[in-house]
């Protein structure tokens, strides 16, 4: 979504902040790094994810937003554990993910599931629909018996707005939008708790994005699902999600309430994603100041000393190169990384609009 579309508004609810259901402390995930030639040997890795502190309350719908490469599908990845953690822990409903055998594991992917990026890739193109949203029930034991699970694919179709008569059509035969709703409804068919979409619009249509947006928040809201949803796209994740998390560079700099978080950016990388989101009144869009990043993203295999964010950051000061902040409370409960909070005398970064 480009910013110019989806009417999907996120209702905030007032909900326990004690109530988690997703709990990463100390999150790593590093990729070794090899040298080529006959002897190859390990010169380094890639942080991906690089020490993340993360809480998805139960119920909410939580958007993880940054730049391509900052880290955050295999965030999401190693939530579900799906990629193996190198380090740190990850709590599901107070279970340990990290430390399940194959059995529990199999527990808990009925419990947390994926709905990936691109639809077509995700879905075997030998199975019918009505095939692939069966095989979850298969696995887990659900709907025992042909005609019972043949119900329930129905109602599953029903459910996100595909005709139940196209289950024993294939993949090819849907366009990109139905496609992705049934890989919705194949998330949906051993009724989760937990739901990580990643980058669940970003290969649709623009003109598409928005229902699958309205289909999710709806889904969210009968369901009574956790949502963690993963973008680049800071206007779609504006639109529907109850809070955002904004990572860079294998780390979370900023989390706060949605609405919080567009009003009073807390850190600069924030504000400079803000700034790029087109406004709706072309005066307003004139009037306003764009943020520019100076230079490249540094590469993960080689994160800059002190904050990672640093190399392209305007207010850089004396603490930077040194220090390696952590998230900080800013007030209400708002937390961001960045050494300009508590400093006197310094530019006040809420002082910065976009």
């Amino acid at each position: 979504m480009n910013g110019s579309g989806a009417q999907v508004r996120g209702v905030q609810q007032v909900r326990d902040p004690q109530d988690v259901l997703v709990r990463a402390r100390g999150l790593q995930v590093h990729f070794p790094v090899r040298s080529t030639g006959l002897r190859r040997r390990r010169t380094g890795a890639v942080r991906a994810v690089d020490g993340v502190d993360l809480d998805v309350r139960r119920g909410e719908v939580l958007g993880l937003v940054g730049e391509s490469g900052c880290g955050k599908s295999t965030l999401g990845n190693a939530l579900l554990r799906l990629v193996e953690p190198t380090g740190g822990s990850v709590e599901f409903d107070g279970t340990d993910v990290t430390a399940l055998d194959r059995r529990a594991l199999r527990a808990l992917r009925r419990r947390a599931v994926m709905v990936f990026q691109d639809p077509y890739a995700s879905l075997d193109p030998r199975l019918t629909v009505g095939q692939t949203i069966a095989e979850p029930l298969q696995v887990h034991g659900l709907h025992p018996g042909a005609a019972a699970r043949a119900a329930r694919v129905a109602q599953l179709l029903e459910l996100v707005g595909v005709d139940p008569a196209a289950a024993s059509r294939y993949p090819h035969e849907f366009s990109g939008g139905q496609r992705q709703r049934v890989g919705i409804a194949r998330a949906l068919a051993g009724e989760p708790d937990f739901v990580v979409c990643d980058e669940a619009i970003a290969s649709l249509d623009v003109s598409v994005q928005a229902q699958v947006l309205n289909l999710l928040r709806s889904l969210q809201r009968r369901l009574g699902l956790t949502l963690l949803f993963v973008s680049h796209d800071l206007a779609a994740v504006r639109h529907l999600s109850d809070r955002i998390a904004v990572m860079y560079l294998g780390r979370v700099v900023e989390v706060a309430d949605a609405a919080e978080l567009s009003r009073s950016p807390q850190h600069p990388y924030t504000q400079a994603l803000l700034s790029a989101v087109p406004l709706p009144s072309p005066e307003l869009e004139r009037a306003r100041e764009r943020i520019v990043l100076t230079g490249d993203v540094p590469s993960a295999a080689r994160v800059p000393s002190g904050c990672r964010f640093r190399t392209r950051c305007r207010h850089a000061f004396a603490p930077c190169p040194e220090v390696d902040p952590a998230l900080q409370d800013v007030g209400g409960g708002h937390t961001a990384a960045c050494h300009l909070h508590g400093v006197v005398g310094l530019e006040d970064p809420r002082a910065v609009r976009t």
